[in-house]
């Protein structure tokens, strides 16, 4: 809907990259014939073209695309946003996208094969939207658990991280569709995000932010990198020439296309030398005619347009959208079932952190599926799940599955109750449940000038994505209208979110009318949402359907370098005693063989743009779980939340299952794990703290505009175990459904071989983990001893799969980067000699065999 279509070579579905006999080596990959012949027509096209053309080629031609120039035989590239769909270049659900798991999720299965099957799922989604690039994925670090948007991210650990999006990254490029590794670097925070300056030392700079990065320009190959909004050091990364054009491209060997994040570029000159190709989105940026001028006053040699230009070319050779140029994939892999796909990533996310034995002497999970058992199901979340995080990462899915939908489809009749327990939202949020709503534009007369669906109550229209015959200069005015169903008698909020005026009107009356005038909102996307605010308060009846409608008065936004229009209609369900919601989930639970309590964040507590303040869960969800487990010891609680968050009760209930945002079949795959039909597969990906004030970083706020990075080399796990804090949960900690022993460990040279046997009776997935840690007493080294390390961490990982009884080997390689150490005086990599301790563990200090090794 509204994106440039696909180029045949992107249609074509079935898998293979073209391989080609390699002709040199740049920067590490293979040079095949394919290439040169892209080279060259990339050379070709870019000698046709004059210093104007190339300068708006390198400027968005609007929200999502660039430029396309007949001329040359070059189609207009689309870029959308991921990273766990492909939303396309609308914000709307007439065109319905796959919602896979969270990135967190993603990672928690430790599995990187499994992330590249994820990868070609959305290039699949890409090519089916006309989509050439897709804008994923994120891989800044789980630095402090407070971070706002860590559920876009993997791991609070440089090798994980890279690891899965190596996969991601493969498997996206695999279909034929680029991807850009973002956020360029140091954005592991919200907080003043456009302008933050991140400080940060060059070791641990190299050694944890920049290697994720770093790892998959090695091992994927990527087409593209997105630089960040914050400064690092001083420098604003779109402007950095040393992280990007000595670091990124010279050391690494990147050859793809640098793209700014959206409204990021803010100097033609210093973007343009420090080896920014394209300033988004468009069509008013830095480059265009800015750029062209500044080359003609001597300021940017003509030579640093060529070169971005040819990076911008190279990309829309690669995805097969300019003449003559060999696109890179042209064999697509096999369709992909998305919601087969999507199921199977969220049960293998999960992660089972506690499972005791409350009574009858078998683990509370998997459920006893004896005939007559029965399950009272507790939580709001569990009836309205929150599938996905909020911000730029939102797509709509053809449908959810939520807790309460896939344990009714799968118990028999009369085995599952459910109560609503306690809500974790306790503020208006846009229109959803009941809803059904439409966008009608009209001109200063009150003329129609077209309208649109919408998948909420949320307007969110960026650049050309209006509807059909509308445009900024003519609309005067948007009526969101409609009708809504209420799932529940009593007293409704209805509210609104945006600047400008306002008109509420709910059963044909109008209920309020006002201006909504900026805040004190820090980051510009809130201070353009604006704060939710109350506008009504009104009585309604369950099931007797009631006409809304907002009507918003388009202000003058023509001369704004970003067209926008953006408002939300909101609305809160009626307000219960929460005293006597969590009476009636403790009798529901105590009538039950087993109570299953799903907790979980909200879009205002996880989201892109700001930070958290703790982690605690919203609302009186802990009060509910306390309650139900003193009525029920076989009481199960779900967390359905994109990072850590306290649990303070987790040693008064039976068990504990973390399942992120699952994705749009969520609720399926929670029953099949519950049931028992799928083994929770996760490995926590990041360390969960018994308590916010145990976390060892915690500062994502800069002061005076600077984000100090004073804990050096110290995050996660690493920071755990210096300073002798236990976690509630560790690092890779995840318990599954059977048990393994770990019975041999072989190192030779730099490989580890380690056999491991499935004691249990069912068959499972196990993560075999490597961490080393340094011997210095017994290596006789006195540089070994001199230098400051972790005293563990993370060097490599193996999944492997057994039936009851079996045994199995990984055989798993030790990478040469985890022994070194980036040393700040040689500016260079430096191998660390000495005795190690390689550890075989199935979580970060839960070691289960060790060997020496001398390096």
């Amino acid at each position: 809907m509204g994106a440039t279509p696909a180029a045949p070579a992107l249609q074509s579905a079935a898998c293979t990259r073209t391989h080609a006999p390699a002709r040199t080596q740049r920067g590490g990959a293979a040079v095949t014939d394919a290439d040169q012949v892209r080279n060259d027509a990339v050379e070709a096209a870019l000698g046709k073209l004059d210093l104007d053309t190339k300068a708006r080629l390198l400027a968005g031609r609007d929200m999502w695309s660039l430029p396309a120039v007949p001329g040359i035989g070059l189609e207009s590239l689309v870029m959308s946003d991921g990273p766990i769909g492909v939303r396309g270049v609308r914000w709307t659900a007439d065109d319905p996208s796959i919602a896979l798991p969270s990135p967190t999720a993603l990672a928690a299965a430790w599995d990187p094969a499994l992330a590249r099957r994820a990868g070609r799922l959305l290039a699949q989604e890409a090519r089916r939207k006309g989509v050439h690039v897709l804008l994923a994925p994120t891989v800044n670090l789980h630095r402090s658990p407070l971070g706002g948007r860590h559920f876009e991210c993997y791991s609070e650990d440089p090798y994980l991280t890279g690891a899965i999006g190596t996969g991601y990254v493969n498997g996206v490029q695999d279909g034929g569709v680029g991807t850009t590794v973002k956020h360029f670097v140091g954005n592991d925070a919200e907080t003043e995000r456009f302008t933050a300056d991140s400080v940060i030392a060059p070791r641990p700079l190299r050694e944890l932010y920049l290697a994720p990065f770093e790892a998959i320009v090695a091992g994927a190959h990527p087409w593209g990198i997105m630089t960040a909004y914050n400064q690092v050091n001083g420098t604003t990364m779109s402007e950095h020439r040393y992280l990007v054009n000595e670091v990124l491209r010279g050391e690494w060997g990147f050859d793809g296309c640098n793209v700014s994040d959206w409204m990021a570029a803010r100097s033609t000159t210093g973007d343009i030398l420090g080896g920014l190709d394209v300033a988004m989105p468009g069509p008013q940026t830095v480059y265009g005619p800015a750029l062209a001028g500044a080359v003609r006053a001597g300021e940017v040699p003509e030579s640093a347009v060529d070169e971005a230009v040819r990076n911008v070319l190279r990309l829309a050779a690669r995805v097969g959208i300019l003449q003559g140029a060999p696109a890179a994939v042209t064999e697509t892999p096999a369709p992909i079932d998305g919601q087969a796909l999507a199921r199977e990533i969220a049960a293998r996310g999960f992660v089972l952190v506690r499972n005791a034995t409350p009574s009858g002497g078998r683990p509370a999970l998997p459920l006893d599926a004896a005939p007559g058992r029965t399950v009272a199901l507790i939580g709001a979340a569990a009836r309205d799940a929150r599938v996905l995080g909020g911000g730029s990462a939102t797509v709509f899915p053809e449908r959810i599955v939520a807790p309460l939908d896939g344990l009714t489809a799968a118990l028999p009749e009369g085995a599952l109750t459910f109560t609503v327990g306690a809500d974790p939202s306790e503020e208006a949020s846009p229109a959803d449940k009941g809803f059904e709503l439409r966008a009608i534009c009209r001109d200063a007369s009150g003329a129609v000038l077209g309208e649109g669906s919408l998948p909420t109550g949320q307007v969110q229209w960026i650049g050309d994505d209006l509807p059909e015959g509308v445009s900024y200069e003519t609309m005067a005015s948007i009526e969101v209208t409609g009708t809504f169903v209420p799932r529940e008698s009593g007293e409704h909020t209805f509210g609104t979110r945006g600047l400008g005026a306002f008109a509420l009107a709910v059963g044909g009356e109008v209920r309020w009318e006002g201006v909504q005038a900026m805040g004190n909102e820090a980051d510009p996307f809130e201070a353009f949402f604006g704060a939710p605010s109350e506008r009504a308060r009104i009585d309604l009846t369950e099931g007797e359907a009631v006409e809304v409608s907002l009507t918003f008065q388009v202000p003058d936004v023509t001369t704004l370098p970003l067209k926008a229009v953006m408002f939300s209609l909101l609305h809160l369900g009626p307000r219960r005693d929460a005293d006597e919601l969590i009476a009636e989930a403790v009798a529901a639970a105590r009538a039950a063989d087993t109570a299953v309590v799903v907790v979980a964040t909200t879009e205002r507590v996880e989201s892109e743009g700001f930070d958290r303040r703790d982690l605690a869960l919203p609302g009186r969800q802990d009060d509910l779980v306390r309650a139900v487990a003193a009525a029920n010891p076989n009481t199960v609680v779900v967390v359905n939340a994109g990072s850590p968050v306290e649990l303070p009760w987790r040693d008064e209930v039976a068990a504990v299952l973390l399942t992120w945002f699952p994705g749009q079949e969520g609720g399926a795959a929670l029953a099949d794990v519950l049931l028992g039909h799928a083994e929770p597969g996760g490995r926590l990906p990041t360390t969960w703290p018994a308590r916010f004030c145990d976390a060892p970083v915690t500062e994502v706020a800069p002061t005076g505009g600077r984000l100090e990075y004073r804990e050096g080399l110290f995050i996660g796990y690493r920071a755990y175990e210096a300073q002798g804090i236990a976690p509630a949960f560790p690092f890779g900690h995840g318990l599954g459904y059977t048990d393994w022993a770990y019975e041999s460990l072989e190192v030779t040279g730099t490989t580890a071989r380690v056999r491991v046997t499935n004691t249990g009776t069912r068959p499972g997935r196990e993560v075999v983990q490597l961490y080393l840690a340094p011997a210095a007493a017994a290596s006789g080294s006195a540089r070994s001893a001199a230098v400051e390390r972790p005293a563990s961490w993370l060097a490599a990982f193996a999944g492997v799969e057994a039936g009851p009884g079996e045994s199995v080997e990984a055989e798993i390689a030790l990478p040469a980067r985890a022994f070194e150490i980036w040393d700040e005086e040689a500016r260079s990599w430096q191998r660390i000699g000495g005795a190690y301790e390689v550890r075989a563990s199935r979580a970060h200090g839960d070691t289960r065999l060790t060997a020496t090794l001398e390096v």
